[in-house]
């Protein structure tokens, strides 16, 4: 399973700005905790950070078609980014929307998530373990699609074999 971690604005400041609200973790620590589950499950991350919109979506439609699932923490644009949004949906992969402060408990204007709407998970208030509990989340969701897949594949085949003989 291939999953793209896609992490927006700010984000490369992870450490360093209000680790009060965010943590003291940098994002390649993160990452390398990521990295680090994933290979657990048997699955492969594919990392990018930007802080513009534009160069976000042109690195997710670049490589969306080679993907099973994607994790997205849109940082700075949770509120308004609705270009990133509707290509995350656009995709049509499972998606996991990840914040690290729980968005609900700070000031009015953060609580509002253009995202949550198209997410098919969503983590917020957990710190850096967000992250963890994303990718087990999607791979749960990728095995039971693939177990529902093959189960359809078996009941199909028995299916025809049963009409056959009864010819």
């Amino acid at each position: 399973m291939r999953i793209i971690v896609l992490q927006g604005p700010n984000l490369n400041r992870l450490g360093l700005r209000k680790p009060e609200v965010y943590g003291t973790r940098t994002l390649a620590e993160i990452q390398g905790e990521m990295d680090e589950k994933a290979d657990e499950l048997g699955c492969t991350l594919v990392h990018f950070q930007s802080n513009s919109e534009g160069v976000l979506i042109d690195w997710l439609q670049e490589r969306q078609d080679e993907v099973d699932a994607i994790i997205c923490n849109p940082a700075g644009l949770t509120n308004y980014g609705l270009s990133l949004r509707d290509a995350l949906a656009e995709a049509e992969r499972d998606l996991a929307i990840t914040h690290l402060s729980n968005i609900h408990r700070r000031e009015e204007w953060r609580r509002h998530d253009v995202f949550a709407e198209v997410a098919d998970v969503y983590l917020a208030g957990l710190g850096w373990r967000v992250y963890l509990f994303a990718i087990d989340a999607l791979h749960q969701r990728h095995a039971e699609k693939s177990a529902a897949t093959e189960n359809t594949a078996v009941t199909t085949d028995k299916e025809v074999g049963s009409s056959e003989v009864c010819r």
